[in-house]
C-alpha cells in the first residue's frame, strides 16, 4: 500500500482525493515542493520548506503546520512509504470554495497534499551531459514564486523534448534567466556565473548549494545577470534542479560547449556535491563518472 499525506492526516494514496472546486485544480491557485530523498533521508529539508512557506506567504496562503509539524509530517511519510531514493512532492492551495476569481471569504482552510516518488539518479546525464535548445521566457514576472502555475513552463519543456533536448534554456531578450524546470550556470577563465535571486528566477535550492560550495572551495562565483552572447561563448554549462542535481550541458541549439564534453569545473562541483550528499544523508553516493 502507498501512502499521502492529506490535510495532516496519512492516509491510503489511493483515498487522497480532493474536491473539484479545489481552487488548485481551477485556477492553479497554490505553490509546491519537492524534496530529494537519498537513503531514506531528505536532503536540504529545512531549506525547502522554508521557500514553500514563503511562496505560500507571497500569494496570501497561510499553511496550517509549522516547518517542524511538517519535518515531523513528512518524515512519517517516508517511513510508511519507505522511500530509499527519489522525491518527495507537496503542494498547498488556497481550498475548496465556489468557483470565483476572488479570494474566498469566510474560514476556507488549504488544501494540503504530499506524496512519494521512486525514483533513481540520472547517472547516465550526469556522467556525459545533456542537450539543451534555447527560448524565449514568455512566464509572468513573479518566478521567484514556486506557483502551480507551469504552463509557459511546461510549454517550453515540451518544445525541447520535441527536438531531442534535456532542457529549454529561457531569456528574456537577450538575458538569459533560467531553464524550464532548473537553474542555469556558466563558466568563464575559472569563475562560475548564475543569475541573481530575484522575481525573475526561482531561487532553486540547489543552486545555493552550489554558490555555497564554489565559496567554500574558492572557486570565484557571480550571482548576476548574463547574455546570450555569454551563454554562447562559456567554457562550460551545466545546470541545477533537485533532481538534476549539477548536470552538464555539452550542446545549446546544435552548437557544442567547447569540445562538447562535461568541463572539470563542473566535474569538481559534482564531486562537491556528492559529498555534500553523502555529508547530510549518510550514503556513499555513486556520480556514475
Amino acid at each position: 500500500m502507498e501512502y499521502a499525506l492529506l490535510n495532516g492526516e496519512i492516509i491510503d494514496r489511493s483515498e487522497a482525493k480532493v474536491d473539484v472546486e479545489d481552487r488548485g485544480y481551477q485556477f492553479g491557485d497554490g505553490v509546491y515542493e519537492v524534496i530529494r530523498v537519498y537513503n531514506g533521508k531528505m536532503f536540504t529539508l529545512t531549506e525547502h520548506l522554508k521557500r514553500f512557506a514563503n511562496s505560500a506567504e507571497s500569494i496570501g496562503i497561510s499553511i496550517p503546520f509549522s516547518i517542524v509539524e511538517l519535518t515531523e509530517m513528512l518524515e512519517e511519510l517516508l517511513l510508511k512509504n519507505n522511500l530509499q531514493t527519489g522525491n518527495i512532492y507537496m503542494q498547498v492551495t488556497r481550498g475548496t470554495a465556489p468557483r470565483n476569481h476572488l479570494f474566498p471569504t469566510g474560514n476556507v482552510p488549504p488544501t494540503l497534499v504530499a506524496y512519494t516518488i521512486k525514483g533513481v539518479r540520472p547517472l547516465e546525464n550526469l556522467k556525459s551531459g545533456v542537450k539543451a535548445i534555447l527560448t524565449e521566457d514568455i512566464r509572468w514576472l513573479r518566478c521567484d514564486i514556486k506557483s502551480l502555475n507551469l504552463l509557459g513552463n511546461l510549454l517550453a519543456k515540451q518544445k525541447a523534448s520535441e527536438q531531442g533536448c534535456f532542457e529549454a534554456i529561457q531569456h528574456r531578450g537577450q538575458d538569459v534567466t533560467e531553464g524550464s524546470s532548473s537553474n542555469i550556470f556558466i563558466v568563464k577563465n575559472g569563475t562560475v556565473i548564475t543569475h541573481e535571486s530575484n522575481h525573475l528566477i526561482l531561487k532553486g535550492i540547489t543552486k545555493d548549494v552550489i554558490v555555497d560550495l564554489c565559496k567554500k572551495n574558492n572557486i570565484p562565483v557571480l550571482e548576476r545577470t548574463f547574455s546570450l552572447a555569454e551563454l554562447g561563448e562559456a567554457d562550460e554549462v551545466f545546470l541545477s534542479s533537485t533532481t538534476a542535481e549539477v548536470m552538464p550541458v555539452i550542446e545549446i541549439d546544435g552548437n557544442k560547449i567547447k569540445s562538447g564534453n562535461p568541463g572539470p569545473l563542473t566535474r569538481n562541483l559534482q564531486e562537491f556535491f556528492k559529498k555534500e550528499i553523502e555529508k547530510q544523508c549518510g550514503v556513499l553516493v555513486n556520480n556514475g563518472i
